[in-house]
């Protein structure tokens, strides 16, 4: 059983979070059946409104989860396969980790 590091710890609670609310779910996997998708697709495909969908997005670029890139007058966005295998790596090691059995309960 690997323990992750405390920085470990912490980027695995912002990749957490960034998967706490069912719209950034969905956002990821639409970006997931795609290797990549402008703005405007998220957009009309989640049907809500630009704003939301900006931070919705905003919030798994900034927890490492997806990347954009800006194409004037448009941004490109797709999964961040690099972080999204150290996600997979982190998220597997919590789950191991907490999963050992303490016969507590």
């Amino acid at each position: 059983m690997i323990i992750p590091t405390p920085d470990q710890q912490q980027q695995l609670a912002r990749m957490a979070k960034a998967l706490g609310h069912p719209t950034r779910v969905a956002i990821l996997l639409f970006l997931a059946q795609r290797s990549e998708c402008f703005f405007g697709d998220i957009h009309q495909v989640l049907s809500i409104s630009k704003a939301t969908v900006s931070q919705h997005l905003s919030e798994l670029k900034d927890a490492g989860l997806i990347q954009g890139s800006i194409e004037p007058p448009k941004v490109r966005y797709c999964i961040n396969r690099a972080n999204w295998a150290v996600a997979q790596r982190l998220f597997a090691q919590f789950f191991s980790a907490a999963s050992s059995e303490c016969g507590c309960c």
